[in-house]
């Protein structure tokens, strides 16, 4: 089966539909196919059902289980902690991203230099509709810096610290997902999902893992509103050059 738009799922949401496995070189994936307002889409569970640490996940297999499905647009959902004050429940689009993981491979081409542009990391054409949709449904929406830090223990005080030098809002499945869906010429967007202020910026009150899953729970429909709304809204044709990232990539 094929579709129009992947949506990779974080912690605490999924879309219903038929399911299947699609195989990669990288592995098996399983995915659900399913309609969005008549829009053919694949979604896939990034942390899958053993919802595996943000280290151990096969971003490798995600995209291209996206690329395989013939997906010209990913959409990622993605929990973040805040670093610059926005309000737990709100949505974030990052623009651009700083990493700082550890162990996780980062391309597809390792036996030859490939280098993508990474001037958009994001593709503005699919960051335009998502915040659009957002905000048709009379939710905040802010943009900025995502930083990824590798996980899985949550980030200490002088890590925040720290990170906030280069960014607005923390999390730990943004990268190298980005920079795959560049190498597969795939356009690529993240939708954030505010779950908590990061650690320190509260005084010393503990962040609770369990308190992520039930705002994810509560903010699920609304999720699911905003990818729907903003697939309805993209051109059939893309207009972004995402789809040209490989042409200029080599020497």
């Amino acid at each position: 089966m094929s579709a129009e738009i992947a949506v990779i799922g974080g912690v605490g949401f999924g879309l219903d539909g038929l399911d299947d496995e699609i195989d990669t070189p990288y592995g098996r994936v399983p995915v659900t196919f399913t309609l969005l307002k008549g829009h053919r889409c694949v979604f896939i569970s990034r942390h899958g059902d053993a919802h595996l640490p943000p280290h151990r996940i096969n971003y490798r297999a995600i995209i291209s289980a996206a690329k395989a499905c013939e997906a010209k647009r990913i959409i990622s959902t993605n929990t973040v902690g805040s670093m610059a004050g926005h309000a737990p429940g709100s949505f974030f689009l990052p623009s651009d991203f700083v990493e700082f993981t550890k162990s996780r491979t980062n391309t597809f081409y390792e036996e030859r230099a490939v280098h993508v542009d990474m001037s958009r990391p994001y593709c503005p054409q699919l960051r335009g509709a998502l915040a659009d949709a957002v905000r048709t449904l009379g939710q905040s929406v802010q943009e900025g810096v995502y930083v990824c830090s590798e996980g899985p223990h949550l980030e200490s005080p002088a890590q925040i610290r720290m990170m906030r030098q280069f960014g607005d809002v923390v999390g730990m499945t943004g990268y190298p997902e980005v920079v795959l869906a560049r190498e597969a010429a795939v356009c690529y967007a993240s939708l954030c999902i505010v779950t908590n202020p990061a650690c320190g910026l509260e005084g010393e009150r503990p962040l609770v893992v369990s308190e992520i899953a039930e705002l994810m729970d509560k903010c699920g429909e609304v999720v699911k509103e905003v990818i729907t709304r903003a697939a309805q809204s993209l051109p059939a044709e893309r207009s972004c050059g995402c789809g040209d990232a490989l042409s200029q990539a080599e020497f």
